[in-house]
């Protein structure tokens, strides 16, 4: 799965020795996987911190524990640690974190996803929210719904309007529109609260 070198593997177990924790090892994650933010994290952890669904990746003297949800955007990742004048440089490489842009023949769906993954959700992430595609219907209109932060958020109709509708239609000429299906009475902690009568922002 990950090619860790023999450098790095001296590097981290260097790194958990200062810890002065037994047991401890080495947890690894990608954060916003399949868009062009995409980057790998890598944390000290503790047995009472795993959630038992890691990969494990055992090493001479530690443990890689690979969080499950990253394991096939790590596929191919090679972590190198090289020494230099002024200290140490660690490297990973892993060339599927961000993705693949779709093919030119792509269908509309695949497209209209990928638009949303790379452009649009990094964006409201600011917010705490994100957004996904139910469908295209026949008349090319996507049907979307809204999630965290912007789930009954105050100003989603901008969001939705200003952002989310002019990228998808720009990015991908057969949208004609977007429609939302968030029933957003039932948000929980929207970004901006709405009451009646009063700014969205107020």
């Amino acid at each position: 799965m990950i090619q860790i070198t023999a450098a790095a593997q001296q590097h981290f177990r260097r790194m958990l020795a200062q810890q002065g924790v037994d047991g401890a090892g080495i947890r690894i994650q990608v954060i916003d996987a399949g868009t062009p933010a995409a980057n790998c994290e890598l944390e000290f952890c503790e047995t009472e911190d795993l959630t038992g669904t890691e990969h494990r990746v055992d090493c001479e003297g530690f443990v890689l524990y690979v969080v499950a949800d990253s394991a096939d955007w790590l596929l191919d990742a090679r972590i190198d640690y090289e020494q230099q004048r002024a200290g140490g440089q660690l490297n990973i490489v892993a060339p599927r974190i961000r993705g693949e842009l779709p093919a030119a023949d792509a269908g509309v769906l695949a497209r209209v996803r990928y638009v949303i993954a790379s452009e649009i959700n990094p964006q409201l992430a600011a917010h705490h929210g994100h957004v996904e595609l139910l469908e295209v219907d026949a008349d090319g209109i996507a049907v979307l719904r809204f999630g965290g932060g912007c789930h009954g958020c105050g100003m989603v109709d901008v969001t939705l309007k200003q952002g989310v509708e002019k990228t998808l239609c720009l990015r991908v000429p057969e949208i004609a529109g977007v429609r939302d299906s968030t029933e957003h009475a039932k948000g929980e902690n929207p970004y901006y609260r709405k009451r009646d009568g009063a700014s969205a922002i107020g």
